[in-house]
């Protein structure tokens, strides 16, 4: 019974458009990566200020190489940016801060929805 009530609510929903599948598969990303231990804790431990990936590692007790991968997913969802440069020992150091300061989750029967909340970077320049 329960299977041909499926059934039923599955040729009942529109077919989503091109547009739609987009959002959905972006909606997808930002919620995998949002509810992921190390992603999470990356993301929120450089809210309030930038970090370097070493920095990072040494908080979160994560591995450097685990850091480097999870802020190169970061930054293609945008969800990170690369503030500033360093230079130490004649090497150039990315420093890391967080484009969003909260996150809204909310899942449905029918759709996903992910609400970001801006993180508002001061300038002390």
């Amino acid at each position: 019974m329960a299977i041909c009530k499926l059934i039923t609510m599955k040729k009942t929903l529109p077919k989503p458009t091109l547009l739609e599948l987009d959002e959905y598969d972006m909606n997808q990303r930002v919620i995998e990566v949002l509810t992921h231990v190390c992603s999470h804790a990356i993301l929120f431990s450089i809210v309030d200020e930038p970090k370097d990936a070493v920095k990072i590692s040494e908080e979160t007790q994560l591995s450097l190489s685990n850091v480097y991968k999870t802020l190169v997913n970061l930054e293609k969802l945008t969800l990170v940016t690369i503030e500033k440069f360093d230079k130490i020992e004649g090497k150039k150091i990315k420093l890391y801060r967080s484009r969003i300061k909260k996150a809204d989750i909310t899942i449905s029967t029918i759709n996903s929805r992910v609400k970001l909340y801006r993180n508002i970077i001061k300038n002390n320049i």
